[in-house]
């Protein structure tokens, strides 16, 4: 019988070489034997993304293939998220998470990882997509009323529009009714800090722990 160890190792491979067969595959026989859900992402999965992301980041792999990384990454989730929710083992419902990309901004790869990673890990997520008016989040805001708002932003041109939502939600008077996270390759600590915001992460994995934090679950 093969190792959970050995189960990860070959679920990375699968993603690092984009095979989406071989990723199904593994999740089928991962499930069968009750390997835990979050494991099976955390410790397999999106280990070989992020290979496929250094790699790309050194100019080692093409954006085609990033986004077909990140393709298989969304099937293996929703996949697990379809057994959670006929399981047994279901995982506690930690609380509701908004996201979406802002406005002018169109990039969704970090933002849809980290909504499979939020969707095992037992958040509700309420996917807005890219592109978003500010206007749009903050109805979303006030008609959902989710415990956590993530706003992804790319690039150095569009994450000023994180600052204009914030704004946005403190004139709205519903600010201090969730907790905002920020996040993507142009954001930074600092900056999360200068418009307000509850916290930032560097990747989806330290998202995941933020997130748990600020609602008082670790």
């Amino acid at each position: 019988m093969v190792s959970a160890e050995q189960l990860f190792d070959e679920m990375a491979d699968a993603i690092e070489w984009l095979d989406d067969e071989k990723s199904m595959e593994l999740v089928e026989q991962a499930i069968s034997e009750e390997i835990d859900a979050v494991d099976i992402i955390e410790k397999g999965f999106t280990r070989g993304l992020k290979i496929v992301g250094d790699k790309f980041g050194t100019g080692e792999a093409f954006l085609t293939e990033l986004v077909a990384a990140a393709n298989i990454m969304e099937d293996v989730s929703e996949r697990l998220s379809r057994e959670l929710a006929v399981s047994d083992k279901r995982v506690e419902k930690k609380g509701v998470f908004l996201v979406g990309t802002v406005a002018g901004d169109v990039h969704t790869i970090g933002k849809n990882i980290l909504k499979s990673l939020l969707e095992v890990n037992g958040f509700e997520v309420i996917d807005l997509g890219e592109d978003v008016p500010t206007k749009t989040i903050v109805e979303k805001v006030k008609e959902i009323k989710p415990d956590i708002l993530g706003l992804s932003a790319l690039m150095t041109t569009t994450i000023t529009e994180q600052k204009n939502v914030i704004k946005a939600l403190e004139e709205a008077g519903i600010r201090d009714s969730l907790k905002v996270m920020v996040g993507g390759a142009a954001v930074t600590e600092k900056w999360s800090g200068d418009i307000g915001a509850d916290g930032y992460a560097e990747n989806a994995s330290d998202a995941i722990q933020l997130a748990l934090q600020l609602l008082g679950g670790n």
